[in-house]
């Protein structure tokens, strides 16, 4: 005895995936994007942070560097922990080795 004109409507009852399938398929979007950030990001950084490290390591006296504000100068000696360096004549500076930004090609500062 159906009085409404309209026939009664059923929740659809499709069954959701089940198992690790579903659990793949859920995590595959966080996966790909972590993956896009190690290459993009994470690598290059740590590349760069390799490389620095290694330039760090290989200032001796009388390399030409640029510390990290931009002073120039040639390296008088060379400590553990501190580097000095002659950035006029007879101008001495003493500044950390973690300061040293890039190293310049010999005879550099004499063209300047």
């Amino acid at each position: 005895m159906n009085l409404s004109p309209i026939a009664t409507a059923y929740a659809d009852t499709a069954a959701a995936p089940a198992g690790p399938e579903a659990m793949i398929v859920q995590f595959l979007p966080l996966i790909v994007i972590f993956g896009i950030f190690y290459f993009l990001l994470i690598r290059p950084q740590m590349k760069r942070a390799k490389e620095q490290r290694a330039l760090i390591a290989a200032v001796s006296k009388g390399d030409e560097v640029v510390t990290n504000g931009g002073l120039a100068g040639r390296v008088m000696q060379a400590g553990e922990e501190y580097l000095h360096l002659e950035v006029a004549e007879g101008v001495v500076v003493k500044v950390q080795r973690n300061a040293v930004s890039l190293m310049l090609p010999k005879g550099t500062l004499k063209k300047l």
